[in-house]
């Protein structure tokens, strides 16, 4: 059985064109790896709603502007012995950097760490970034701005 869910991202740039990371790890093989903060929808939210609790939740921060929708994924995954088919959608939010604070203990059970990362510091990361295409994606947004139509992906990851 597959479970479906809705999810929202956070690309939180800074003018420095730093991004922000969790580093998480997979239940299934130990693995870390690093994603942007955000999560699943929950019934009848908005993807805005959802960004701005996520963002509380994760990260502490309330103030802060919801940029353009950059791009869109669906992939699926196991997590936790569950499969999950998953549609993103990518924001761009900008953002001064700061010191994220977890407020909920369900995603402090999961978050091992945050890291401002430099755009060319993501393609020489020695573990997994998601999505693979991020830095492409942030380099395409600082050259030529927001897409016309977002980028949409589809993927399977395991």
């Amino acid at each position: 059985m597959i479970m479906e869910r809705n999810a929202v991202r956070a690309i939180l740039l800074t003018s420095e064109a730093e991004v922000l990371l969790m580093r998480i790890r997979r239940p299934e093989s130990g693995d870390f790896f690093w994603i942007l903060p955000g999560g699943g929808l929950e019934p009848r939210e908005t993807a805005e709603a959802g960004l701005r609790r996520e963002l509380k939740e994760e990260l502490g921060i309330e103030d802060f502007l919801v940029g353009p929708l950059l791009w869109r994924r669906q992939h699926t995954f196991t997590w936790a012995g569950k499969r999950i088919c998953q549609r993103e959608e990518h924001y761009a939010v900008p953002i001064p950097r700061f010191k994220p604070r977890i407020s909920d203990a369900v995603e402090a059970q999961t978050v091992d760490r945050f890291h401002w990362w430099p755009l060319a510091g993501l393609t020489q990361a020695t573990e997994s970034v998601a999505p693979i295409a991020l830095a492409r994606i942030i380099a395409d947004y600082l050259a030529y701005g927001a897409p016309q139509q977002p980028l949409e992906m589809e993927i399977l990851v395991d």
